[in-house]
């Protein structure tokens, strides 16, 4: 299924009318005595420009695939005609990229957009396979992050004895993370044959991950005598001991008994500043669900019971293919996914969601 592009012309020609008249604006030798404004316009304008760019871009294509589209009805060589059949094929693929890359741009803002987040990864049902593929998903985010240019720091991570993971939280750091990342929060569910299962039987297992915006100090305040801090051993796959000194730390909220175990640094200080990261961003998760209203219990929102019937995506190894559920797409495309490729998914899923928010404005 192709997901349908939204027609972002009004929107564009919007932004066209501000920037001419940000410019011209920019231009008044008034309006340069007055530094405070200036300063504000440029900022204006720096905001729209990759708008106006890519724009320019998209219409130089859009003017091309005319020319190229002139060619095939006038021509009368079969070899013309597939080579320009061809091109347009390509062209039309480039524009549907940068319309993907526009909705991007013009998505309505949300005060989270901005924020970096904490991942939490946690097998559901199926067992060590579900742990399996949870280590799947966790090298996908990492690749994924690489690809964006973001900073990648694991916070915790309890593996099994198999190489699988039984829980693991890290913090993603960088450019409209929240942005793109939020669509991942929710069961994610796994079509394949085991590498433990000798039958070759196709089993099903399910992953839960929560996406939870990073706060500021501003936004989330913890009260130090509201917090237990307990100091342990480090242990490894098996729980077998790692590190000699009691370098682990457990925070506990005491209001909720909320708790946070990090264990991954070998440093007791640095274990605690992670744990205090993670700490405050399930707290402030909690509190903008509050607010919203939206729903009663955040974290059933994040992951909810972790059932095979649950769940926003499901992974079809035989098939090679990734779908949807929440927007109803599928793409044969696997591998390039798990190597990282997110924005496969990623962008249908913006597209729909700028649709979404543009109803919702009333615009």
């Amino acid at each position: 299924m192709q997901f349908e592009q939204v027609d972002l012309t009004g929107f564009i020609e919007k932004y066209k009318t501000k920037h001419r008249s940000i410019t011209q604006e920019i231009s008044d030798p008034l309006v340069f005595q007055d530094q405070k404004k200036y300063l504000k316009l440029l900022r204006e304008k720096s905001e729209i420009d990759p708008i106006i760019e890519l724009d320019h871009e998209i219409e130089i294509l859009k003017n091309k695939l005319i020319d190229i589209e002139s060619v095939i009805s006038t021509e009368d060589e079969p070899e013309m005609v597939e080579l320009a059949e061809n091109e347009k094929f390509e062209i039309e693929q480039a524009i549907k990229q940068k319309n993907e890359k526009m909705a991007l741009y013009l998505l309505p803002k949300d005060p989270l957009d901005s924020k970096n987040i904490i991942v939490e990864i946690r097998p559901a049902a199926g067992g060590e396979e579900a742990a399996l593929f949870a280590q799947d998903m966790f090298r996908m985010y990492q690749r994924y992050s690489e690809l964006n240019f973001w900073k990648f720091d694991l916070i915790d991570m309890n593996k099994t004895e198999l190489g699988g993971i039984k829980e693991c939280v890290f913090s993603i750091t960088g450019k409209n993370v929240f942005k793109k990342m939020r669509f991942e929060s929710g069961v994610h569910r796994v079509q394949r044959v085991p590498a433990t299962e000798s039958g070759g039987r196709i089993h099903t297992s399910t992953i839960t991950i929560a996406i939870l915006p990073e706060p500021e100090e501003v936004d989330i305040q913890i009260d130090p005598k509201d917090i237990k801090m307990d100091f342990f051993h480090s242990s490894g796959p098996g729980g077998q001991n790692v590190n000699k000194l009691s370098t682990a730390v457990r925070l506990t909220y005491i209001p909720t008994g909320l708790a946070v175990v990090c264990q991954d640094e070998r440093s007791q200080l640095k274990n605690r500043e992670k744990a205090y990261k993670v700490l405050k961003a399930r707290l402030y998760d909690s509190k903008l669900k509050e607010e919203t209203a939206k729903i009663s219990n955040q974290r059933k929102s994040q992951v909810g019971t972790g059932d095979r019937s649950e769940r926003i995506r499901t992974y079809n190894y035989p098939q090679k293919r990734v779908t949807d559920h929440r927007i109803n797409f599928s793409i044969h495309r696997l591998e390039e996914i798990l190597d990282g490729n997110l924005d496969l998914i990623v962008s249908p899923l913006i597209q729909n969601e700028f649709k979404n928010r543009i109803i919702a404005s009333g615009l």
